[in-house]
């Protein structure tokens, strides 16, 4: 493993240069690896498993995702299984379904949960929280997390590629003394760019910070403020979502994620170059109160309780959908269709 300097902190790394995908296959050499559901990362862990030359087999109930596996290539009987009967066959179950149904399935597959098998998360959540979510695994199993900063889609998307998503990698507990090189194994064999270690605990509660932090809640709320006032301004639709989204990311985001924030500074106009460095430190200020208060919820276990009730209401699904829809059809984002439809590569 590696060991990295990033700013004074050092930090342990592993890259495929160390932990080469011929490794990998030697330490997962006789395992069975089941994908318990096929939902956000269940698809592109297990493709890219399978396409790997792992021994991969897929949990998932009956209905249309169960039908989205068949359509990518799993065969029922063989490959593809209940929840129950490929966690019964597998030396490593990956438990990939939402933190919602892992809770409800629990009871299910822990009895298939013997002596010297792996449990795998790629989340820390139900783990993290096992008082509120009752996920005790057993005291003679491995549980072990890899979980990639970004979604399946992503995962999938960068192997197609010949690229990889960067991932952080935990041991929760070794049973076996193997749980470590199961985790990398598993980690390399994802497709993951390289690997950085973390906890089970760090790992929840930098996820939840982050999903409702700069990733998505924040993100959202600071274009609608944004948008609101240049349209509350007298400036059009087309225009307020110009410069609010569409210059973000389609232009000013891939340098950032290329470059740095300091190289995209130097690359743009001497009027937002001073602009920009001026209102950092305002917003900095306002913000980071409401991010910390953030952080505290998270690590108090609210974030998660209100996850877990809100999830386990039967009508969650329709008011999810009807919140999902409001944002959808405001006008800022019906702007953003009409922008999209526009760009030149739809021509």
């Amino acid at each position: 493993m590696a060991k990295l300097n990033f700013g004074g902190v050092e930090e342990t790394v592993m890259t495929r240069e160390e932990f080469p995908l011929e490794k990998a296959r030697e330490v997962l050499a006789g395992e069975t690896i089941a994908v318990l559901g096929y939902g956000v990362q269940g698809p592109g862990q297990s493709m890219n498993l399978r396409d790997n030359g792992f021994n991969v087999i897929v949990g998932q109930r009956q209905g249309k995702t169960y039908d989205k596996a068949v359509a990518d290539g799993w065969i029922p009987g063989e490959t593809l299984f209940s929840l129950e009967e490929a966690a019964e066959r597998a030396t490593i179950v990956m438990c990939l379904l939402s933190d919602a149904a892992v809770m409800s399935v629990w009871p299910r597959i822990k009895q298939y949960l013997t002596a010297g098998k792996a449990l795998y998360f790629s989340h820390g959540f139900a783990i993290t929280w096992s008082d509120r979510t009752g996920v005790v695994p057993p005291a003679d199993i491995d549980v072990i997390m890899v979980a990639p900063k970004g979604s399946g889609t992503s995962l999938r998307t960068m192997f197609l590629e010949g690229r990889g998503l960067n991932s952080s990698y935990a041991v929760e507990q070794d049973y076996t003394g193997r749980a470590l090189e199961r985790a990398l194994a598993i980690g390399i064999g994802i497709g993951s760019g390289y690997l950085f270690e973390t906890t089970f605990q760090r790992e929840a509660t930098s996820d939840l910070t982050g999903e409702r932090g700069s990733l998505m809640g924040a993100i959202q709320g600071l274009f609608l403020a944004q948008y609101e006032v240049l349209r509350e301004n007298g400036h059009t639709p087309s225009e307020a979502f110009n410069e609010t989204v569409e210059e973000l990311t389609q232009s000013l985001m891939p340098l950032i994620g290329d470059k740095g924030m300091d190289w995209m500074y130097a690359n743009c106009s001497t009027t937002a170059q001073r602009g920009a460095l001026d209102w950092m430190t305002p917003f900095h200020d306002a913000v980071k109160p409401v991010m910390q208060r953030l952080y505290d919820s998270v690590k108090r276990g609210d974030e998660a309780q209100i996850a877990i009730d809100s999830n386990s209401r039967p009508d969650y699904r329709v008011k999810l959908e009807k919140e999902l829809a409001d944002m959808r059809d405001s006008e800022m984002w019906q702007a953003g269709v009409t922008v999209r439809r526009l760009r030149p590569e739809n021509d």
